[in-house]
């Protein structure tokens, strides 16, 4: 009897592990079809609708930075993509009613020009008027006085102002005050911008001396 008993638990083991053989083997053969199918689809580019999209969107759902504007320069010149190419630069977007941040962020900049000294003159710094209907050529040069020199100021008609404006996927838009006056609302981050015109960044003025200086260290190769 227990002869019998042991026979049939032996003969219930063996079924069980031949069903757990047969599983791996249906599991190894199920894989290797996804497999073979996914790598049939990749290469005959009939790859789903909803993953082409997805990477379609994924493509595009960061703005570009670095397309085409022109402005003029507060001594005069023309500056635009093509003549800012084969250096480095530095942008940012403010006005001469500024109260604080622009003028702040000009202040800034000439400081940490004058602490990188000869590596400052491998980079161009831009200045971009999103008021130019008050930033006059003669306002921006006069303002531009107290800043390092090396600094410009650009301006535009308000269309080119806007071009620039969508250029550097910025920010700027009017904003009434009291007795019919304005101010204006826009992007405070200094864009880095290599000789090629890619952007490398944003230059953060809340940001530790340290790190600010070594982001244009590093911008410019030094």
């Amino acid at each position: 009897m227990q002869i019998q008993h042991a026979n049939m638990a032996e003969s219930q083991v063996e079924k069980q592990e031949h069903l757990l053989k047969r599983l791996r083997i249906f599991r190894i053969v199920t894989w290797l079809l996804v497999v073979i199918v996914a790598a049939w689809l990749f290469v005959s580019g009939n790859l789903p609708r909803f993953r082409q999209e997805e990477m379609a969107s994924s493509r595009t759902s960061t703005p570009a930075i670095g397309k085409p504007f022109e402005l003029i320069s507060h001594q005069g010149a023309v500056v635009n993509n093509a003549t800012l190419k084969g250096k480095p630069y530095l942008a940012f977007f403010g006005f001469t009613h500024c109260p604080d941040v622009c003028p702040t962020t000009l202040f800034e900049l000439t400081d940490l020009m004058t602490e990188l000294g000869p590596v400052a003159d491998r980079f161009n710094v831009a200045f971009i008027t999103v008021d130019p209907e008050r930033d006059t050529g003669e306002m921006l040069a006069g303002y531009m006085s107290s800043f390092d020199t090396r600094i410009m100021a650009l301006r535009g008609t308000p269309e080119q102002t806007q071009t620039a404006v969508k250029a550097f996927a910025a920010y700027a838009r009017k904003v009434p005050t009291d007795g019919g006056n304005y101010t204006m609302d826009h992007t405070a981050g200094v864009y880095l911008m290599d000789a090629d015109g890619e952007f490398k960044g944003i230059l953060d003025m809340h940001e530790p001396r340290e790190v600010r200086l070594k982001k244009i260290r590093n911008l410019v190769g030094a």
